[in-house]
Order: C-alpha cells, then sequence, then structure tokens
C-alpha cells in the first residue's frame, strides 16, 4: 500500500478505540479479512482526532463494518446509526450496545437519534450513516436524505465521503449469495472533507449540504470501483 501515513496505517497513537471496539477489531476484522481482498484508499482523510461524520453508500448490509474497518486504520472507532429493531435481537443487540451504536426510527423522523449522533460527533467522535438510507442495487446513487446534511450543519464538523464496491458480490440487496469469486475484491474510498456551510434550519441550506455530500460520495463510489 505504499507510505504507512500516506494510506492511514496505524500509528503509535492509540487513537479512541476501546476494549469492546479492539474486541470486535479481533473477530470480525478477521472474519473479513477471510471473506474478502479489502482494498482501501484515501484513510489520510479520516482524522487523527476530532469529530467528522462518515458518510457512505449502501450497497449491503455489511457496509458500515467496512467503514469501520478502514477508520479502525486510523485507530479511530465509530458511531453507527442502526435500526433501533437491530438492538431487540439477544446478540446483534448486545454487540451493538457493546460498541456504542445508536438506534434509528426508521420512517418516524427521529430527531432524537440526529441528535445523538450530533453530540457524539461534538465530543470528538467519529459517526457514519448513509445518506441513501436504505440499500440499494449499487447501478447509481439513491436520492440523499436530509439527516447527513443536518447533522453537518448542526456541528459545524466535516463530513467524509465513503465509497464502496464488491462487497454486494457476497451480500447485496436481495441477501447473501455464494459463489465465485471465493474472495471477492472490496474497493473502500474514502475521500476529502466536504465542509458544510450554512444553518440546520434553512431548507436551502439543508439542500445545498446534501447535494454537495451526494457529489462527492459519487466521486467515491467511481474510486472503489476502480480499487476493486
Amino acid at each position: 500500500m505504499g507510505d504507512p501515513n500516506a494510506n492511514g496505517g496505524r500509528g503509535a497513537a492509540r487513537g479512541d478505540v476501546y476494549p469492546w471496539w479492539l474486541v470486535g477489531r479481533w473477530l470480525v476484522g478477521g472474519a473479513f479479512r477471510g471473506a474478502f481482498r479489502m482494498r482501501f484508499a484515501g484513510l489520510s482523510n479520516v482524522p487523527r482526532v476530532g469529530g467528522a461524520l462518515l458518510a457512505y453508500n449502501h450497497v449491503s448490509v455489511l457496509d458500515p463494518v467496512l467503514v469501520a474497518l478502514g477508520a479502525d486504520r486510523r485507530n479511530r472507532s465509530v458511531h453507527f446509526l442502526s435500526l433501533a429493531q437491530a438492538f431487540d435481537q439477544p446478540l446483534v443487540g448486545w454487540a451493538l450496545r457493546r460498541t456504542r451504536q445508536i438506534p434509528l426510527r426508521r420512517g418516524l423522523g427521529d430527531w432524537q437519534a440526529l441528535e445523538a449522533v450530533a453530540g457524539a460527533i461534538r465530543a470528538g467522535a467519529l459517526a457514519g450513516m448513509s445518506p441513501e438510507g436504505t440499500v440499494g442495487d449499487g447501478s447509481a446513487l439513491q436520492p440523499g436524505q436530509k439527516g447527513a446534511a443536518r447533522i453537518a450543519l448542526l456541528t459545524g464538523s466535516p463530513v467524509i465521503p465513503v465509497g464502496i464496491w464488491g462487497v454486494q458480490q457476497r451480500w447485496g440487496k436481495s441477501g447473501l449469495t455464494y459463489g465465485r469469486p471465493l474472495r471477492p475484491v472490496v474497493g473502500v474510498a474514502f475521500g476529502p472533507p466536504v465542509v458544510p456551510e450554512g444553518d440546520a434550519k434553512s431548507r436551502a441550506d439543508v439542500r445545498v449540504t446534501t447535494d454537495r455530500i451526494m457529489n462527492a460520495l459519487d466521486a467515491q463510489v467511481g474510486a472503489a470501483r476502480r480499487l476493486a
């Protein structure tokens, strides 16, 4: 991968990882290294310290894990928005709570969840979400929802666009599939930050910021496809 600093290799700093995150790194990271050939680019765009929102395209339910594994190479943990129903599942809910994820009640305009994400970012943490909202087929980005822009404008923190490609060969919109290649190549590209400008209460500013995020994300999806 070249210079480890340019590509976000782990340095001496511990970052904001914690014991349960380290357990996840070992268990989930090991499983993903066995299942996929992962290629990361632009990891230096993930800040070593300070709050930011990681906004990724959504081609698989596995997308957050790939974003987390990339951020982990910068010694950073990530708080993701996860469906509230998942927290009710015995094993999955336990893991989500231990890794400090944030429940989202889809379709209810969950301002409580958005405020929780904004609070985490203001406290200096990384948060992650997909502006598309739901898993798509990857043929094109789905319309961007307003939540990512609102969070960015509320906090004034940068949005890091993250393009993902290839994981849908194993687990796409239709679910888990088997076949060749046995270990698909997955590209994950972290792009330059989108710095928010405007007022979270202004519909025009939210719309413009949403468009900026989606345009940056589209460019990173292209970069991820080239990696894969």
